[in-house]
């Protein structure tokens, strides 16, 4: 059993398959995240390919604050993903709800619904620096470590 489990991992490392969900953002974000996925960044070359269901999907990448309108649909796109399941909150507003934080309607950020595996700062966080924190994520289920619940450090990016 501890033979298939390393080989799960191995490919879980090799391969993650990430799934996109805005919840609320400005779009800038987003922007930055497609464009980690364009040949200028080449996010495959780590393997890591955008899905389009969570029930394919390794890892949760959210931008944008969590609104009252979608915070039930991100929770049940996390609920359907297999374990073991990763979040990735991309920019200010989706780690602490950024400008939008304390509006009428703004829950706050991801981690006010679900659990935050890294958390990448930034407005709009650079294609680099999500890079970087996926890149963090994995090497963190390499040496078998717990997910760092701290922000990522992207300053020198």
């Amino acid at each position: 059993m501890a033979l298939l489990s390393k080989i799960i991992n191995w490919a879980r490392i090799k391969s993650p398959w990430i799934l996109h969900f805005n919840t609320g953002a400005c779009n800038a974000c987003d922007i930055e995240i497609i464009a980690s996925l364009t040949p200028c960044y080449d996010i495959e070359r780590f393997g890591i390919i955008l899905k389009g269901t969570p029930r394919h999907a390794d890892v949760l990448v959210c931008s944008g604050p969590v609104t009252r309108q979608t915070k039930d649909r991100l929770i049940r796109i996390y609920e359907q993903m297999a374990k073991p399941k990763f979040v990735i909150a991309v920019g200010t507003c989706a780690c602490s709800g950024g400008v939008f934080n304390k509006c009428y309607n703004v829950g706050g950020g991801i981690d006010s619904a679900i659990p935050v595996s890294i958390y990448i700062p930034g407005c709009p966080a650079s294609p680099k620096a999500i890079i970087d924190g996926v890149v963090k994520l994995l090497g963190s289920l390499k040496e078998e470590k717990p997910v760092p619940e701290k922000a990522v450090e992207t300053r020198g990016l």
